[in-house]
């Protein structure tokens, strides 16, 4: 059963491991020229810790990951307003919990199957043509290619969704803020172990130091309506950027100065992606390209790979059948996704808060997390992605 994926982010490869364990044949395509490592900070817990486990992947992450001593917002001098200590959240979740940059757990993901599945850069379909058998792929390069199935995993901005299903924009559901990251080496501000954030209403910037003397930063603001750039323009994304945080205090310059440098930025919407079907004949959708919960999910890697899970093992369970096993896998996983987008899209403004009055409430909570019980009921009440992961042969 030969299947193509598109996308080499973490749900493509996760999906690949469990198709190769099952027997299947995979073939990774990548629009991209190489594998991406950057990406912004994520945490892992509950469903990605679980899922990192059966894969026996746990310890690479773990060795990959951080574990912050403490979350704190800071004043124009670099004085703490608000925060608290991790072990709030290593308490709320028994221990399972560490931090992890996204490219570093893609390349985890990655590693584990590279080599072992056809995996092609520069590649990008172009059109897709299904039939009763199988599937006929245009590839970008003038090949054409059969496959059994075609899933997409390829993100925001998929080109399989795109292909099959229709344009983006009958499927985002913009949550009014956009998010930029880029990583520098030389920061002179380190601060180990302590992720650190300045906020103003409607925009805030944040800073965590890497291994190899490398600091992240992560810039998120509002706005109402999308920006009309080209994504591939850095030069125009740096200039956004500029013109938002010029005037901010703290170490704003010295963090934008750093930006001139930046080669690998990060800079795109906060939006989810709202289809009212993962698949379609003999394609399939899965990840952010099928259900995006948006960056302030907190969550988007643990739900890729959730969804690499469940589809693999439907396709497994329904092998002489495997068209019939992508609805079997949206009806097991679209539930728990859509009350996930909706937790998502309230956090949102409590993420970046709009007004002076919004950031003030929004301390006082962080505050009152300090509070050892009580921080650590609110982590598991608002952060808890419990899912009933099946066991399939």
């Amino acid at each position: 059963m030969r299947v193509l994926i598109s996308g080499a982010g973490i749900a493509g490869p996760a999906l690949a491991f469990w198709l190769r364990r099952y027997g299947f044949d995979a073939t990774l395509i990548e629009r991209a020229p190489r594998f991406r490592d950057s990406g912004y900070m994520i945490d892992v817990w509950g469903l990605g810790y679980d899922l990192l486990e059966r894969m026996g992947l746990l310890d690479a992450a773990r060795d990959r990951g951080y574990a912050f001593e403490r979350l704190a917002f800071v004043d124009e001098r670099g004085r703490r307003v608000s925060g608290f200590d991790a072990d709030v959240f290593r308490r709320a979740f028994r221990g399972r919990y560490f931090s992890i940059p996204r490219g570093d757990l893609a390349r985890v993901v990655f590693d584990a199957v590279e080599g072992d599945v056809e995996t092609l850069y520069s590649t990008s379909i172009e059109a897709i043509r299904q039939e009763d058998s199988d599937v006929e792929v245009q590839l970008n390069d003038g090949r054409t290619r059969r496959f059994d199935l075609v899933v997409g995993a390829d993100g925001l901005r998929s080109r399989v969704r795109e292909c099959v299903f229709g344009p983006i924009e009958r499927f985002e559901k913009y949550l009014g803020y956009w998010a930029a990251s880029f990583v520098a080496s030389g920061y002179p501000h380190r601060d180990e172990g302590s992720y650190l954030s300045f906020a103003r209403p409607g925009r805030q910037i944040s800073r965590y130091a890497l291994r190899g003397d490398r600091s992240a930063f992560l810039f998120v603001f509002v706005q109402d309506a999308p920006l009309e750039l080209d994504p591939h323009d850095a030069a125009a994304q740096k200039r956004v950027l500029r013109e938002r945080f010029a005037e901010d205090g703290w170490e704003c310059p010295e963090i934008l100065e750093r930006l001139d440098g930046a080669d690998d930025l990060y800079f795109d919407a906060v939006s989810q992606i709202r289809a009212p079907a993962w698949s379609s004949g003999r394609v399939a959708l899965v990840g952010d390209a099928a259900y995006c919960p948006s960056l302030l999910a907190g969550a988007g890697a643990a739900f890729a790979m959730l969804g690499a899970y469940v589809l693999a093992g439907e396709l497994a369970r329904a092998a002489s059948d495997p068209v019939s096993a992508f609805p079997a896998y949206e009806r097991r996983l679209r539930p728990f996704i859509e009350r996930q987008q909706e937790n998502a899209a309230r956090f949102a403004s409590s993420f970046t808060p709009r007004t002076a009055l919004g950031l003030s409430f929004r301390n006082t909570v962080l505050n009152l997390m300090r509070i050892g019980p009580l921080g650590a009921w609110y982590a598991r009440r608002a952060f808890a992605n419990e899912f009933d992961l099946p066991t399939y042969p």
